[in-house]
């Protein structure tokens, strides 16, 4: 069988999620880290048993023993290490935010036709079985017509000096977890919104710590989102039909502590369902693999991604403005 090889473009906390997932996947295998600092690349690998690694991003992108990278760097650095990465030949599975401007995404785009290499934003919720099981459940008319989605996604981020809190990094609690209930919302909706309205309450330094949006679409449905670092921690989804509801306790984080779904009928009676087990990284991972030996796209496509940045770009003009913005006024 062939395997995809994967090397880890920094030393990121969330590689202990992406690592199990590699190692887990049908057709991939997890081969290299890359670190700025020589020792600290060394280190990691010997600590979480990868075979190679490299004292710098650029070294391995050199190197034709690594088939695809994983950059899991500040929002701010995205772009940058997408093109060079697809420039040196090497596909491409990226955190999210993909980017943080119009001008990123197109250069992106641009190196991505010109190179033939597959990228992806690595949205993991998208691929579970629950996630799936909710789409079939909106398919077979279970609710009726989707009116009214509903997300949520805070909690409080008490380190100081995270990069989460600096503006020029690409910080703020709409880029970091405000994003899923937007993608969910348009995944529902089978597009992005018409026109949005946000609210935001900002730090000293000018980044959102909480966001409130409201994303209204085709044929009078709406959308909301709350996004916060300053709040408790709570992660839900609610999607209201003409004919019933579903709630989803567990959207997008701690999907294997909670694996119920409820789909509410139109006389108010709860149904509950369960949902398989199901590593929450590991259908990314695939999807990607199988989008590279397949010569495929993968199943989340650019055209999905570049909307989730004109949705965010237009909620941040619309709470500097204070009123409702199409998307790409």
């Amino acid at each position: 069988m062939t395997k995809i090889r994967w090397g880890l473009l920094s030393t990121a906390h969330i590689n202990q999620k992406v690592m199990p997932a590699i190692r887990n996947s049908h057709y991939g295998e997890l081969v290299a880290v890359a670190s700025r600092d020589e020792q600290k690349a060394r280190a990691y690998a010997k600590e979480y048993r990868i075979p190679l690694s490299f004292s710098s991003y650029e070294a391995m992108l050199a190197s034709d023993q690594v088939d695809v990278v994983y950059i899991s760097l500040p929002n701010h650095l995205h772009a940058e290490w997408m093109i060079r990465a697809m420039q040196a030949g090497k596909h491409v599975l990226c955190e999210k935010p993909f980017v943080l401007t119009i001008k990123e995404m197109d250069e992106v785009t641009r190196v991505k036709q010109e190179t033939g290499c597959k990228i992806l934003e690595a949205f993991m919720y998208r691929y579970h079985p629950q996630t799936q099981q909710v789409i079939e459940l909106i398919s077979d008319g279970m609710i009726g017509d989707v009116e009214i989605v509903e997300g949520v996604f805070q909690f409080p981020l008490k380190d100081a000096g995270n990069v989460r809190w600096n503006p020029q990094f690409g910080g703020g609690a709409l880029w970091d977890v405000g994003i899923y209930p937007l993608s969910y919302a348009q995944l529902v909706m089978g597009e992005p919104p018409i026109q949005v309205f946000g609210q935001r309450k900002l730090t000293a330094s000018g980044v959102d710590e909480t966001f409130l949006g409201q994303m209204m679409y085709t044929r009078g449905r709406q959308a909301q989102l709350r996004s916060s670092f300053s709040l408790p921690y709570e992660t839900r989804l609610s999607i209201s039909g003409s004919a019933g509801r579903i709630i989803i306790p567990r959207p997008f984080h701690n999907m294997e502590d909670h694996r119920k779904i409820c789909r509410v009928d139109a006389s108010g009676k709860e149904h509950w369902i369960s949902i398989p087990r199901f590593d929450l990284y590991t259908g990314e991972v695939d999807d990607l693999n199988r989008a590279i030996l397949d010569n495929r796209d993968p199943i989340l496509s650019l055209e999905e991604t570049r909307n989730h940045l004109r949705t965010l770009l237009a909620f941040y003009v619309s709470a500097e403005k204070n009123r409702p913005v199409a998307l790409d006024e």
